[in-house]
């Protein structure tokens, strides 16, 4: 005789497995069900990634809830929303909770923040010390927000690789101030406005008296501008100029691809070259590979390529670009050339 199965029969495991298909507001919701679903609901396993982005009107009341029954030492991940852009406004991430995260959640390993206002926040050394990935996106920042100026008790920074999208605050002073960070090795830039070509040349990894001066230990450099139409360039890659030792990995999207791939040659550490988001023509691509001998990949992604006037119109499609294939391939025969998503214009007629 065939019976209802209830869930009550389920095993642990299957039913922690069904509930991390839920959000993080649904997962508080059914720990009100029963006691059995109250403990299942706090195990750490289901609270190894939490992404608070979608629920929108978190409060600094529901992060404080959710820190003392919820959050522990599985955490790895979190991604949270601010009230930037919501019209309750008020603080969102205070000390005393940062202070607790750091503590409750010692793992925590990247912190990912959308729209959230941290001019209320001295110093990024209040972020938890095991933090390894910061990224910021659509933020506020105080201008001395990544100096290391607290007192012993703070740690310095071990992030490692720090990500900055459409953070309109970012200036060349906070970009002089990562120079302090002895972990960093990879920094993202999309569209920071304000990062000049002087302050990007001015923390370029450089040799000085006794030891390597600037950002020393970047390996991957990204920057682009996709954004803002009419918007007063700074063409910040122009910085790339002054050489930056050991930088080993460049990312160039929008309008700073041009003015960067003149001066990507002088980069004798590179050997990873990505261009995204942009329109070139194969002689730009040619000239600047001329000097970067040591590439062993370059990678084209939403690429929209100009023909050659000598060329006729017709394009294969499965090769819509032999005549740069062929330039890179004699130019540099070891590197590995990835085409992703690119076009070619061809004219009217």
């Amino acid at each position: 005789e065939f019976k209802a199965c209830d869930l009550d029969y389920f095993p642990e495991n299957i039913l922690i497995d069904v509930l991390a298909y839920l959000s993080v507001r649904e997962l508080v919701r059914a720990g009100r069900v029963c006691k059995r679903w109250k403990r299942l609901v706090k195990d750490q396993r289901l609270w190894r990634f939490v992404d608070l982005t979608a629920w929108k009107g978190v409060t600094s009341r529901i992060l404080w809830l959710l820190l003392r029954q919820y959050l522990g030492c599985g955490l790895r991940c979190l991604r949270l929303r601010g009230l930037l852009l919501s019209a309750r406004g008020g603080t969102f991430l205070s000390e005393s909770w940062l202070k607790a995260l750091s503590t409750k959640c010692p793992r925590l390993s990247k912190l990912y923040l959308l729209h959230a206002d941290l001019r209320s926040l001295p110093s990024c050394q209040l972020l938890p010390a095991s933090l390894q990935v910061l990224e910021l996106r659509g933020c506020e920042l105080p201008r001395e927000f990544f100096n290391q100026t607290l007192p012993p008790p703070a740690r310095c920074v071990g992030i490692g690789r720090l990500v900055l999208n459409n953070v309109p605050s970012f200036t060349d002073q906070h970009l002089q101030s990562l120079t302090s960070w002895e972990r960093l090795s990879r920094l993202e830039l999309r569209d920071t406005f304000r990062v000049t070509a002087n302050g990007l040349r001015s923390c370029a990894a450089k040799s000085g008296v006794c030891e390597v001066e600037g950002l020393s230990r970047l390996k991957f450099l990204e920057i682009g501008i996709t954004g803002r139409q009419g918007y007063q360039l700074q063409m910040a890659s122009l910085g790339l100029g002054a050489g930056w030792l050991g930088l080993e990995e460049l990312s160039l999207g929008g309008k700073e691809v041009g003015p960067g791939l003149l001066c990507a040659s002088r980069l004798k550490d590179l050997k990873c070259l990505c261009l995204w988001a942009c329109t070139l023509s194969e002689m730009q691509v040619v000239r600047s590979c001329r000097m970067l001998r040591g590439l062993s990949r370059m990678e084209f992604l939403d690429v929209t390529f100009q023909p050659n006037n000598d060329e006729n119109n017709t394009v294969d499609l499965n090769d819509p670009i032999p005549s740069l294939r062929r330039s890179l391939a004699v130019l540099l025969p070891s590197c590995t050339l990835v085409f992703t998503n690119c076009s070619v214009q061809t004219s009217a007629d």
